[in-house]
């Protein structure tokens, strides 16, 4: 039986606009820092990308900066600016803040000063959206970007980050999309690439990629392609409920990404289940991480307050559109299949 993909949030899927506008762009010969005509037809690509970033986005107006990845983005957004937020938010964020900000049961994290902080608009790991006051100083829209109705020109942000393979686009190029005025100190400097803010030659191919992803998505989002996701998550649940009624579904009672389910059975740890899931044909991921072969507890669940039991039993099932509701009931028999399995090598 085929493999099934679970893992959503962590990658996507390429669409077909994104590969074929990438094959169109490696034709293109120039450098689009060159002021010949081969150089000008590149750029055209790069700029045309750009609008296409901004638009679907609801960024026009802004300025996107094209960067190798959501990664950098928050590293140009937040280094050095002394911001603030709370232990929910990714890797990549928490690597430039200070982890201050209180964060309930739900998820939901209490902002004192918007323009110090740094709020994500959904998380990766839980599903749960966060609503954002107005005059935040950056926004991780990494996973809500293309999945919920969201416009930066509606939050009055001063910055926030986004990435192309969260959406059907190449992996390998994101985006720091900043309102008009705003300055940054470039991390990477050389040739004064994109209006100085991050220098190197742009990635013609994969921006090209990202923007007819982004272009796709937003049509997509309006014709409401997530809403059947949503249902299938719904129908996740509760047959994973039916099979152990002590499941523990992460953000139950909070707004959620459509397709995202985090759930833990305390004493079954993340990691074997996302192993076990693997080998029965199904892409998942764990809520707990692994690091120098020492198992670490979800930062993010420790933070909304479960305890480390919890936290490292937790994983992530994350559906997008071409997901079936066929896919999903064949993972939860599995992993019902699994767990009954657990219980009876721990009676």
């Amino acid at each position: 039986m085929s493999r099934v993909y679970l893992d959503w949030n962590a990658t996507t899927p390429l669409r077909p606009e994104a590969r074929e506008a990438m094959i169109a762009a490696m034709d293109v010969v120039g450098n689009p820092s060159s002021v010949h005509a081969e150089g000008r037809a590149a750029k055209a690509l790069v700029e045309k990308a750009r609008g296409q970033v901004a638009s679907a986005f609801g960024a026009d107006g802004a300025d996107v900066v094209f960067v190798s990845s959501a990664t950098e983005a928050a590293a140009l957004a937040c280094a050095g600016r002394g911001l603030v937020g709370a232990d929910i938010e990714h890797d990549a964020v928490a690597a430039w803040i200070e982890a201050t900000l209180p964060v309930d049961g739900n998820g939901a994290v209490s902002v004192a000063d918007p323009a110090r902080t740094v709020l994500q608009a959904a998380n990766s790991e839980t599903g749960v959206i966060q609503a954002l006051p107005e005059g935040l100083a950056v926004v991780d829209a990494t996973q809500a970007f293309g999945k919920l109705p969201f416009a930066f020109n509606w939050t009055g942000c001063t910055m926030a980050m986004i990435s192309a393979h969260k959406l059907g686009g190449p992996k390998g190029v994101g985006a720091l999309v900043m309102k008009r005025g705003t300055d940054v100190a470039a991390r990477i400097r050389g040739g004064g690439q994109e209006m100085g803010r991050r220098s190197g030659t742009e990635n013609v191919i994969g921006i090209a990629g990202f923007g007819a992803a982004a272009e796709a998505a937003a049509r997509d989002l309006a014709d409401g392609i997530w809403e059947p996701v949503a249902e299938f998550r719904n129908i996740l649940e509760k047959a994973l409920e039916a099979a152990a009624k002590e499941t523990i579904f992460v953000g139950k009672y909070a707004g959620r990404l459509p397709g995202t389910s985090c759930f833990a059975l305390p004493g079954w740890k993340g990691e074997t289940q996302v192993m076990q899931m693997d080998l029965a044909g199904f892409a998942i991921s764990a809520g707990s991480a692994c690091s120098s072969g020492k198992v670490r507890a979800s930062r993010v669940l420790r933070a909304m307050g479960y305890d480390d039991d919890v936290a490292s039993s937790a994983i992530r099932v994350s559906l997008g559109p071409s997901t079936t509701k066929e896919q999903v009931l064949r993972f939860a028999d599995a992993w019902a299949a699994k767990y009954q399995r657990h219980r009876a090598r721990s009676a």
